[in-house]
């Protein structure tokens, strides 16, 4: 793990970074940097609260360097750090590394030692970071995550729980290589435009279900992003994916929450690659 870091992406809320306090509560003792921008305001408290963890880059630097998607000039997203931090990573010497963002409340097991659905507080994330990583390491995938609260609905009855079913798509966590570069793609929503679009292409992305990452309700947590949400709301996010991926892609009322909304809805038979069953393997008679 000398070679691995966790890479925090915050911006406006040098007083309220959760997920380092997650972290360390939960039992991760390995390295820990916050990514800021340098047109945060408030990066001046940053580096009175973390001193040398935190690490400044300039999103100029990344300007035209991917597809932003829009003609707009509003650069307060996130994804120019997720595009910096391959660079950042091999500037100070670390080939393996996991982004997060500055909002994580907890990390949990899905089951219990006897396999039953019963989440519990995971309490030593070095252990759990290390199997992840070597998972990682023996598979061709450009980033695996862990799962999200939205994709457990319905409990012990969904099937990335009874089953065991990864889903294609990386969000929230990701493990990555400084030799498995991607570039992330549009102003908003870019991990989804990304997953797709690149899914799309036979890369492979994936999330393991057996660690459930809790967060901040999007738009309760003031600084980051949440201005951008309140603003334009969650249609405007969602589209961009639909015009990344007409062929897959459409914004729809999310459902199963207690708040539904409008959100991206995906079909996956029309996303990614597909794995036939041998049986239909056709056998030459010569």
């Amino acid at each position: 793990m000398s070679k691995f870091a966790v890479f925090i992406l915050t911006y406006g809320r040098a007083e309220n970074v959760k997920t380092y306090n997650t972290l360390r509560k939960q039992g991760y003792t390995g390295k820990i940097y916050l990514i800021c921008s340098d047109d945060d305001k408030t990066l001046k408290d940053y580096k009175e609260n973390y001193k040398d963890e935190v690490i400044v880059f300039c999103k100029d630097d990344y300007v035209d360097k991917f597809d932003i998607g829009d003609n707009f000039d509003d650069m307060r997203m996130v994804v120019y750090a997720r595009n910096a931090a391959w660079d950042i990573a091999e500037s100070i010497g670390i080939d393996y590394f996991l982004v997060l963002d500055d909002d994580y409340m907890r990390f949990n097991f899905i089951a219990d030692s006897n396999g039953n659905y019963k989440q519990k507080l995971c309490k030593n994330l070095d252990k759990i970071f290390n199997i992840f990583l070597e998972y990682y390491k023996s598979t061709n995938a450009l980033s695996i995550a862990t799962i999200q609260t939205g994709d457990l609905i319905g409990g012990e009855q969904n099937r990335m729980f009874s089953g065991g079913f990864m889903k294609r798509k990386v969000m929230n966590t990701f493990f990555m290589s400084t030799k498995r570069r991607f570039k992330f793609v549009g102003r908003i929503n870019e991990d989804v435009n990304t997953y797709i679009t690149l899914g799309n292409k036979g890369e492979l992305f994936l999330q393991l279900p057996d660690i459930i990452l809790l967060q901040t309700p999007t738009q309760e947590n003031s600084g980051g992003l949440t201005d951008f949400y309140l603003d334009t709301g969650t249609y405007f996010k969602s589209f961009y994916t639909v015009m990344y991926a007409p062929s897959c892609s459409k914004v729809a009322i999310m459902k199963g929450v207690s708040n539904p909304r409008l959100h991206h809805l995906i079909s996956w038979n029309n996303a990614v690659s597909c794995i036939i069953n041998e049986k239909y393997k056709k056998v030459s008679n010569g």
